[in-house]
């Protein structure tokens, strides 16, 4: 085996972190193989006398239970090694499982058959149904050295025939070509350039490899439209809890579509679905077990923040396009209104694209994956058995309970009775509207077996997130047009208005101060929190 061909390991290689020093292309199938010999610097081409034959199959379901959970099991083959690769959508490195192959000589043991340490972590989503090979990629390698006059290596071009395919009832083939280029110790970019040139003329342009991808697609295309989820006995605690942030899975799905379409608030809309999943995951942890949730929880907050910038950059732009038509001409000084568009179009360019970057980037399917196993073998506790009306109160009452402590820390700097500075402040409420959001959507979850005490209190926290959101949106508003003030001096512009509005902002984020807590003391009542006992 040459020492280009990594150990079987084609899983991930699209993804992997590739060398600076490694370029890769993609040609039609049997492209073929490039001018090497006349290469400037290039005295001898050692092309390898065997070639390499690199395999991967997947193994899944008829109907493919494990791809709709987000899950891929193959089996690596290549020429010196062998072995089954598990990945999980939501596991960490210990569920990252390789298991050498069996030998097909081993007495007793037949190597086709999933191990059993491998297959008890795929039960709860096959079910009954068995698994079997359903795609197959395989990767012919043909690898020439390129040696300077010295005899030194100082680029390697591998080159590969690729087949992907499905396998089983309905069966597709897609056949092309790959290379890759590596480049040796003192290798200079002439050299590079003259290697890339060639592949271009023989037919191949830069490109990932994207084997693992194509044989996913072919293999969505046969998939179930919707994998069937669990479903529990009606009124215990994890059914309650399932159906919420299925609704919620779904409802980010439908988003995401909507964002691909253009159309307005869909990135809002994707936010607000995952908070209230995420929301609903920390609030009841008692009724999940296991890391694969803290796993989950920590990727929703990452979705969340990568989807926050263009929000931030919408709502803002709107504030203050708003306050601009609120004003008396005389008041708008200079070209403020060009600024503003200006300044935004950048802004929006550049949020939008890093949108589209998350949602078509892997992490972003792996989170889906790992909902989607949520949802098909949740990790319930025993106390997820239980009615959802005798267990899950309680727990809203922990999240009642944080949320109550920061409200009081935040209004004692309000107050002026606390140490924190005005910085601090406005961090505090912001905080406090976080944890508020998060005992809303936890209400919600529980408002069918509890009822119109849910839903009035339910109300009287979106009242208090309402008033907690528009200081926020002040505070932000205000460094924005610090900014625009800022930078229209310095193009010897007049600041007067951005100067005015941050004015009027800051008496807004004053104004709220003053109100919250009469709007604190309505929403914490102990008679609207009773249902929590």
């Amino acid at each position: 085996m040459n020492d280009s061909v990594h150990t079987g390991d084609i899983a991930g290689r699209a993804h992997e972190a590739r060398a600076p020093d490694t370029t890769t292309y993609r040609g039609p199938a049997h492209t073929g193989a490039p001018r090497l010999s006349d290469i400037d610097g290039v005295e001898t081409v050692e092309v390898a006398e065997d070639q390499d034959v690199i395999e991967q199959e997947r193994y899944d379901t008829a109907d493919l239970r494990l791809a709709a959970a987000g899950i891929t099991l193959v089996v690596h083959r290549a020429p010196d090694s062998a072995h089954w690769q598990l990945t999980l959508p939501d596991g960490g490195p210990e569920e990252q499982l390789r298991v050498p192959l069996a030998a097909p000589d081993v007495e007793g043991v037949d190597p086709d058959v999933v191990p059993e340490q491998i297959d008890v972590l795929l039960r709860g989503v096959r079910g009954d149904e068995p698994i079997s090979p359903v795609g197959r990629i395989r990767i012919v390698r043909t690898t020439s050295r390129l040696r300077d006059l010295s005899g030194q290596e100082i680029a390697t071009l591998a080159r590969d025939e690729v087949q992907a395919s499905t396998l089983g009832t309905s069966t597709s083939v897609e056949n092309w070509s790959e290379a890759e280029v590596t480049r040796g110790n003192g290798t200079g970019s002439a050299l590079l350039e003259q290697l890339d040139a060639r592949l271009r003329e023989t037919g191949f342009t830069r490109a990932p490899h994207g084997a693992d991808e194509a044989l996913a697609r072919m293999l969505s295309e046969l998939a179930p439209a919707t994998p069937k989820r669990w479903s529990g006995k009606k009124g215990s605690a994890g059914a309650l809890l399932l159906d919420y942030i299925g609704a919620q899975v779904d409802r980010l799905a439908a988003q995401e579509l909507k964002l691909r379409e253009d159309e307005p608030d869909a990135v809002h809309q994707m936010r607000v679905a995952s908070r209230r999943i995420r929301s609903a995951l920390r609030t009841y942890t008692g009724l999940l077990e296991g890391r694969r949730v803290e796993h989950v929880v920590a990727e929703l907050k990452w979705l969340g923040r990568s989807l926050a910038g263009d929000r931030d950059v919408e709502v803002i732009k709107s504030r203050i396009e708003s306050a601009l038509d609120d004003l008396p001409p005389e008041l708008v000084l200079g070209p403020v209104r060009a600024q503003v568009t200006r300044h935004f179009a950048r802004q929006q360019a550049e949020a939008r694209a890093a949108v589209m970057g998350t949602v078509d980037g892997p992490r972003y399917a792996a989170l889906q994956g790992a909902l989607a196993r949520l949802l098909i073998d949740p990790p319930l506790s025993s106390l997820a058995r239980k009615p959802a009306g005798k267990v899950m109160p309680a727990m809203v009452a922990g999240t009642a309970r944080k949320l109550g402590k920061r409200m009081d820390a935040a209004l004692r700097d309000v107050e002026g009775s606390g140490d924190g500075s005005g910085a601090e402040r406005d961090e505090a409420l912001h905080g406090a509207r976080r944890t508020g959001k998060q005992l809303r959507y936890a209400t919600e979850v529980v408002r069918p077996v509890v009822g119109k005490d849910a839903k009035r209190f339910s109300r009287g926290l979106e009242e208090l997130q309402d008033e907690l959101g528009a200081h926020q949106d002040a505070v932000v508003a205000r460094e924005t047009l610090r900014e625009l003030g800022a930078q229209a001096g310095a193009e010897n512009q007049n600041g007067f208005t951005f100067g005015l509005l941050y004015g009027r902002d800051v008496a807004t984020a004053h104004e709220i101060e003053t109100t919250v807590p009469e709007v604190w003391e309505r929403v914490w009542d102990k008679k609207q929190r009773r249902w929590m006992s």
